[in-house]
């Protein structure tokens, strides 16, 4: 079981709601209110749906995101990248110039379609490749470095970008995770998913 199941467990009985909430539901239920259990219970889920829609407009991407963040500079060899990346056991990076501004995002991805895994970026299309060919994949790419694989321009977010703003960056870009800057592009986080799975059990459960 994922924490993002256990959170749809465990959180619906403990969130906190506010007056704000439950009056919210009552005013979206039409006609006279006879409170039976199943009148409660409708009440319940609409405030219940309030509040989460309301904490998560609450919490920003400063407030969840990772300050200490694994990077490297756009003539890091990959070697190097790679090396790095499974030390810190993450699967992307953020690829930053001299004064810390974002210009790229290498992922485990990128590594793969770089290495014969074509649109999909499938770990399994690498193997076949590499079992057809009798060699190694990864030659295409030795010597090379962060720049030459990396996506570019990155997809960002800034510090006050909401829970919600980021769930859908997430969802419409397929990425894991984004960097966060500051007012001039310069790095200053990033948010994972896993961020925002335990931002909602922490904060909003």
């Amino acid at each position: 079981m994922t924490s993002k199941d256990q959170c749809g467990i465990f959180g619906a009985s403990s969130v906190e709601m506010s007056d704000e909430d439950i009056l919210a539901a009552m005013k979206s239920i039409s006609g006279y209110i006879d409170i039976t259990p199943s009148d409660f219970q409708e009440i319940y889920g609409i405030a219940y749906r309030h509040a989460i829609e309301r904490l998560s407009h609450l919490v920003k991407a400063e407030d969840i995101m990772t300050r200490k963040v694994v990077s490297v500079g756009p003539d890091t060899p990959l070697s190097e990248a790679a090396r790095r990346m499974d030390e810190m056991n993450v699967s992307g990076v953020p690829v930053v110039d001299e004064t810390q501004t974002v210009v790229g995002v290498i992922s485990e991805r990128d590594f793969l379609l770089k290495m014969g895994a074509e649109k999909n970026g499938s770990f399994m299309a690498v193997i076949a490749e590499c079992l057809s060919n009798r060699g190694c994949v990864a030659m295409p790419i030795k010597g090379k470095t962060a720049k030459d694989i990396m996506t570019s321009p990155a997809i960002t977010a800034q510090k006050g970008n909401t829970i919600s703003e980021l769930s859908k960056m997430l969802a419409e870009h397929r990425i894991n995770r984004v960097p966060v800057v500051d007012d001039k592009g310069r790095l200053a986080g990033i948010v994972s998913r896993g961020d925002i799975v335990e931002s909602y059990c922490a904060k909003v459960f």
